[in-house]
C-alpha cells in the first residue's frame, strides 16, 4: 500500500470516526461501526488504530490541531479587547456545536489519562495568552475597563464558553430541555457571554 493510499485511508477513518463519536458519544461508538461506514473491514482499522482510546486520541489531536490556531490568531491579533471576547465565544461556541464529544473526553482524560491532556499543553499551537493578557493591563491603566486580574477574565470566558458543554447531559436534564434547545441557546450564547462581560467591566 502506498504512502499517499495510506494517508488517505487513515484520513478516512479519522473524518468517520469523528462523525460516529459526535452521534454516540466514546463510550456507545463501536469500532466495527466505524469500519463499516469508513468502507473498510475492521482488521484494517485495527491496522491504522489498535483500539478506541487511540483512535480517539488521534480524533482529539486532528480537532485540537484545527481549533488552536484560530484562538491564537484571535489572542495575539491587534483588534480591540472585546471584539477579541465576541470572536473568541463565536468560534468556540461553533466548534463545540460541531464536536461536542471533545469536552467530556477533556475532562475524563485529565482525570484518567493526564500525560496526554497536558502534552497538549506543551504543544507549539497551544493558545498563548501572553498579548490579551498585556492588553487587558493596558486597558485597565488607561480607563477603559474596570480593575481585574487577567486571569480572572480569561477564566470567566473560558468557564462560560465550555462548562455546558462539559455538563450537558446534566443540563439539559435540570432544564427539561431538548437537542434543539440547547443548540439554540449555545448559539445565542456567542454574544450574551460576551455582551455579558462587557457589561460587567464597564468602568
Amino acid at each position: 500500500m502506498s504512502k499517499e493510499k495510506n494517508q488517505q485511508t487513515e484520513e478516512r477513518i479519522l473524518e468517520t470516526a469523528i462523525e460516529v463519536f459526535q452521534e454516540r458519544g466514546m463510550a456507545a461508538t463501536r469500532m466495527q461501526e466505524i469500519a463499516d461506514r469508513a468502507g473498510i473491514n475492521k482488521a484494517l482499522l485495527h491496522y491504522y488504530f489498535r483500539s478506541k482510546q487511540q483512535l480517539f486520541e488521534a480524533v482529539f489531536s486532528k480537532c485540537f490541531m484545527q481549533f488552536a490556531p484560530k484562538v491564537n490568531s484571535i489572542f495575539q491579533s491587534e483588534e480591540p479587547l472585546f471584539d477579541k471576547l465576541y470572536r473568541f465565544a463565536d468560534n468556540y461556541i461553533t466548534f463545540m456545536l460541531k464536536n461536542r464529544f471533545l469536552v467530556p473526553f477533556i475532562v475524563q482524560e485529565m482525570n484518567n489519562n493526564s500525560e496526554f491532556a497536558f502534552s497538549f499543553l506543551d504543544s507549539v499551537n497551544r493558545p498563548d495568552p501572553t498579548i490579551i493578557s498585556g492588553q487587558i493591563k493596558a486597558e485597565i491603566e488607561a480607563g477603559i475597563i474596570k480593575p481585574i486580574h487577567p486571569k480572572q477574565l480569561l477564566l470567566s470566558i473560558f468557564s462560560l464558553v465550555a462548562f455546558p458543554f462539559a455538563a450537558q447531559v446534566l443540563i439539559k436534564g435540570l432544564l427539561k430541555m431538548d437537542d434543539e434547545e440547547f443548540v439554540t441557546l449555545m448559539n445565542e450564547r456567542k454574544t450574551l457571554i460576551p455582551d455579558m462581560i462587557k457589561n460587567a467591566l464597564k468602568p
